[in-house]
């Protein structure tokens, strides 16, 4: 019978966490930022919420078939969350720092962001994963816990109240930018 001590792999621990957290954080952080309809520094709490959510379990998700979907997952649950426990003594601003924008239209950016920050959060949850992150319709279904006919029609329902927001206007001036 040989004793020998076995090869196994170690077990996952901080530093495992910590490439982890440096490959996803940026995604995540985009993610983030789109919920929050541009609020940088809410974006950055929300990333660093999710991450420290997982890194109290991360011994136990570090195993999972797919941790940076559980990742997208505890990101998008915390955003709605904090959307329903906050209160009135935070208001929305339309300002927007300047930053440097390799868009082609930063008007247009700009005013989608205030577009996307109008609608109630579970609709921009659904918006931002299905369209900004292009994720499937039973993607986002998993990642918000609702049934694919209910992301379906979310969707739908939200595309129409962004629509109706920008106005015909914008959607001419979108249809004609370049590809």
């Amino acid at each position: 019978m040989d004793h020998s001590p076995t090869t196994d792999q170690a077990p996952p621990g901080p530093l495992d966490f910590l490439e982890f957290a440096t490959a996803r954080g940026g995604q995540l952080y985009k993610t983030a930022y789109l919920l929050t309809g541009g609020d940088r520094h809410l974006a950055e709490d929300l990333v660093q919420e999710a991450l420290s959510r997982m890194f109290v379990r991360w011994k136990r998700l570090s195993r999972l078939e797919n941790p940076a979907g559980y990742a997208q997952t505890v990101l998008v649950n915390t955003f709605l969350s904090l959307r329903r426990r906050r209160s009135s003594r935070e208001q929305a601003t339309f300002e927007f720092p300047e930053v440097a924008v390799t868009d082609a239209d930063p008007a247009l950016r700009l005013t989608l962001l205030r577009a996307l920050q109008q609608l109630p959060a579970p609709d921009r949850a659904v918006l931002v994963l299905r369209f900004w992150e292009d994720r499937s319709i039973e993607e986002t279904a998993t990642i918000l816990g609702l049934s694919s006919t209910a992301v379906r029609s979310r969707s739908h329902r939200a595309l129409g109240r962004l629509r109706a927001r920008l106005g015909d206007s914008f959607t001419e001036r979108l249809q004609a930018q370049p590809r």
